[in-house]
C-alpha cells in the first residue's frame, strides 16, 4: 500500500482496522482518504454523520466498511442500504457469501463473478455457479448504473462510495479495501 497517503479511519473498531492494514491514521482534515467503519451492531452515529459530511463537502475519497455482520441479526445487505440512506448512496462490488452454518466466508466480485472465498483462512478464487450467477443479476446492474453515474474515476474524486465488508477474524474485505487505498494517488 502507498506509505505516501493519508488515511483517516472513522467509526468503531478504527484503531484494529488501522492495525490490520498497517496503516497510522491522521484526522480527516489531513487526509488524502477516509474509511467510515459501520458497525452492523451499533449503527451509525452522528458524529460519524458529521464526520461524512465534512468528507464530502471536501471532496475527500471515502468507503464505508460494514463490520461486525458476524455477531449481529444485519447482514452486509442491510448495513449498505442503511449506509445509503443515512450517509449517501453506496456502491457495493461484491456481495457477501455464506456458509451453510450462516457464517460470512466468501465475497462475489460483481464485475468478474468470480467468488473469493476465506473459508479456509488463506482466500482462494473459485468460479461462480449460475445459480449464483442468476441471484446477483440485479446487484450487477445496479452496480453498473453506479459506475457510470461517478464515471471510472468516481471513486478518486469523492464521487462514488464503494462498501465493502470486514470480517476481522478472517480478514474478509480487508484485501479489496487494500486495492481501493491503492487507487488514491498519493499528494503532491
Amino acid at each position: 500500500m502507498s506509505d505516501l497517503i493519508s488515511v483517516a479511519i472513522i467509526g468503531k473498531s478504527s484503531q484494529d482496522l488501522a492495525t490490520s492494514l498497517n496503516l497510522s491514521p491522521v484526522p480527516l482534515e489531513e487526509s488524502d482518504l477516509a474509511i467510515f467503519i459501520v458497525s452492523a451492531i451499533d449503527g451509525i452515529v452522528r458524529a460519524d454523520i458529521d464526520s461524512w459530511q465534512f468528507a464530502r463537502d471536501m471532496y475527500i475519497p471515502s468507503i464505508v466498511v460494514i463490520s461486525e455482520t458476524d455477531n449481529a441479526d444485519l447482514d452486509f445487505d442491510d448495513m449498505t442500504a442503511i449506509a445509503s440512506k443515512m450517509l449517501d448512496p453506496v456502491a457495493s462490488k461484491y456481495l457477501v457469501l455464506h456458509s451453510d452454518a450462516g457464517e460470512p466466508t466468501a465475497l462475489i466480485d460483481l464485475t468478474t463473478l468470480k467468488i473469493l472465498d476465506y473459508s479456509s483462512g488463506v482466500p482462494s478464487i473459485i468460479e461462480s455457479d449460475d445459480e449464483h450467477k442468476e441471484l446477483v443479476g440485479e446487484y450487477v446492474l445496479e452496480y453498473q448504473e453506479l459506475l457510470e453515474q461517478s464515471g471510472d474515476d468516481g471513486f478518486t474524486r469523492g464521487l462514488l462510495f464503494p462498501a465493502l465488508p470486514w470480517i476481522k477474524a478472517s480478514n474478509l474485505g480487508l484485501d479489496q479495501m487494500k486495492e481501493l487505498i491503492n487507487q488514491i494517488p498519493a499528494a503532491g
